[in-house]
């Protein structure tokens, strides 16, 4: 009867989903799609993540909230410790924000912060949890990067900079990871409707005011390449021409073409 009774609470065990950058936009979508797929969840971002944890908890998932700074190896390691000794079964490392304006017009403490947040405490999250998953033989790493990566982002530099290092860490980690039973995507949205341009100090320019993609759409994408096991998604039919355009053409003229859309006061 014991027996019966463990291997029952076994089949019960709901799979456990780590997101990052939880609090809105393409972080909290993702978050609801891991819910409605059975999964329980720990959610971190560094903004409060109250109401999308009731919104979540409503969906039927069991929800861990943590309100941290993940550019800071603190912060980093309080989310692990969050986490546990519970094995993972997918991590959306979505944490990440934008800066906009000359590079040398920018304090250099927001350069950092972004780099430190883009790059830095991802590698780092990625790094403790993908040894847990290869360890175990299972899990999914899904990656939040940019069409922005594939092109030099004149009055987005570092941003687009941090992107580039994201898209292409995320393939180089699925190649070694190719036969260890831990899939890795790559979600690459082009401008979508989020805080983004906001934080970014980005309102008065051109992209910010032009059309946006749905953040849950957005997620969608990603989501479905994950479960399938792809290394990259592009979202949207547009992005998907944008992308392509911009592997044929020179970088020269892509930055040009970048600043016309990101340049201060653009947007007029």
């Amino acid at each position: 009867m014991t027996d019966a009774l463990d291997q029952t609470a076994a089949e019960t065990v709901r799979p456990l989903a780590v997101v990052t950058g939880a609090s809105s936009g393409i972080g909290y979508a993702l978050a609801k799609l891991f819910a409605q797929d059975g999964y329980d969840l720990v959610i971190a971002a560094d903004t409060p993540l109250a109401e999308a944890m009731q919104a979540l908890e409503g969906l039927g998932a069991h929800v861990e909230a943590l309100q941290v700074d993940l550019a800071s190896e603190e912060g980093v390691q309080s989310l692990r410790a969050l986490i546990g000794e519970r094995p993972i079964d997918a991590l959306a490392a979505n944490a990440g924000h934008g800066l906009g304006r000359a590079f040398l017009d920018q304090p250099f403490d927001e350069i950092l912060h972004v780099i430190n947040t883009n790059i830095t405490g991802t590698v780092r999250l990625v790094h403790l949890i993908g040894r847990t998953m290869r360890a175990r033989g299972q899990g999914r790493i899904l990656f939040t990067g940019s069409i922005a990566g594939l092109m030099p982002g004149s009055f987005q530099a570092v941003y687009n900079g941090s992107k580039a290092f994201v898209d292409s860490f995320s393939l180089a980690l699925r190649n070694e990871l190719k036969d260890s039973g831990v899939s890795v995507t790559v979600l690459m949205p082009g401008p979508t409707d989020t805080r983004f341009f906001e934080r970014a100090d980005m309102m008065d320019t051109k992209v910010a005011q032009g059309d946006k993609a749905n953040p849950e759409d957005v997620a969608k994408a990603g989501y479905a390449a994950m479960k399938r096991g792809d290394g990259d998604v592009v979202a949207g039919l547009g992005n998907k021409v944008q992308a392509a355009m911009a592997a044929i053409t020179p970088q020269t003229v892509l930055a040009e073409r970048h600043r016309k859309m990101a340049e201060p006061g653009s947007g007029a």
